[in-house]
């Protein structure tokens, strides 16, 4: 028997901090017997939902899962100024709020939740679940894992750092509010003597050909990082479990270093599973990567939501 083709995706909105919209999709699995899981996902660094996440999100409710797959504040059709800014802490936070508006639905089962986050929102995504147990399952893909497991001097306990990242997402502490740097382009454009944020040559080839017309993709941004707390995933995945943890590393990523995300990756207790694709940080977007990981994603995600 052909399986039911996914009903078609809804458009979303739901209201974050501050009185931000954030727009996005809902993808609905075929229909089933009752709520069943959902997953949340979201884009890494100043990219937009309609650049290469769409097809992921395909195969996950092809395979019985809703998906919210919503654009960051200050980007694509989200609202939130100044445009452009990248701001880990309201991401992070709004993921949080994202969790909860689909936990609301009545397709989805509130116990059954998971987070996919790429790039740099598959740290985010580490941070969330991390704090939020509300969160059964987490896919980093090609993740920005953190600032480093050694510190020379000593000065830094992750446990001090992973409390006070507790603390602001928790509310218990305010969200940093560092000046933010800026505006720069994000990708070099070609005969530019400008150095994008992202200057590797995979990094220009894959935003400017997949952040097209349409996308709303704007090759500028600003960023604002905070010290005190850092946003250091490295300091949360150690206290990740019990939560599953899939982590895909390209093998040859330069934009999110693979040595960071292994090293990460080691310290992570059980339940966790580790894919290493080949190839750079892009590569797993599209042909011949996309299938595999779609793939390892899917039966990741089924195998701890579905049950």
């Amino acid at each position: 028997m052909t399986p039911p083709d996914p009903r078609p995706r809804l458009d979303v909105e739901f209201e974050a901090a501050g009185g931000v919209v954030l727009r996005g999709w809902l993808y609905l699995p075929p229909m089933g017997d009752g709520p069943g899981p959902g997953v949340v996902m979201n884009h890494g660094f100043s990219a937009t939902r309609h650049m290469g996440l769409p097809a992921f999100a395909e195969v996950f409710a092809a395979a019985g899962l809703a998906v919210l797959l919503y654009d960051h504040r200050n980007l694509g059709d989200s609202g939130g100024e100044p445009r452009g800014l990248i701001d880990p802490w309201p991401q992070m936070l709004d993921a949080r709020t994202a969790i909860s508006w689909l936990a609301t639905r009545p397709e989805v089962d509130a116990e059954r939740l998971g987070l996919w986050g790429s790039s740099f929102s598959g740290g985010e995504a580490i941070c969330v679940a991390a704090v939020d147990r509300r969160v059964r399952a987490v896919v980093a893909n090609v993740p920005f894992a953190g600032l480093g497991l050694i510190d020379p001097e000593g000065a830094t306990d992750r446990g001090v750092t992973f409390a006070a990242i507790t603390d602001v997402l928790d509310g218990r502490r305010p969200v940093p509010a560092d000046p933010p740097m800026g505006p720069m382009p994000v990708v070099r454009e070609p005969g530019s003597a400008t150095p994008g944020f992202l200057d590797q040559p995979e990094s220009a080839e894959w935003f400017l050909a997949a952040g097209g017309p349409g996308t709303g993709w704007a090759n500028e941004v600003t960023v604002r990082f905070s010290a005190d707390p850092p946003f250091d995933p490295g300091a949360c995945i150690e206290r990740l479990a019990p939560t599953p943890l899939l982590m895909v590393v390209a093998a040859d990523d330069r934009v999110a270093a693979a040595d960071m995300a292994l090293s990460a990756f080691a310290v992570a207790s059980e339940p966790k599973q580790l894919e290493i694709i080949p190839g750079h940080h892009f590569s797993d977007y599209e042909e011949p990567g996309f299938g595999h990981a779609a793939t390892v994603m899917r039966d990741f995600l089924v195998e701890h939501l579905r049950a």
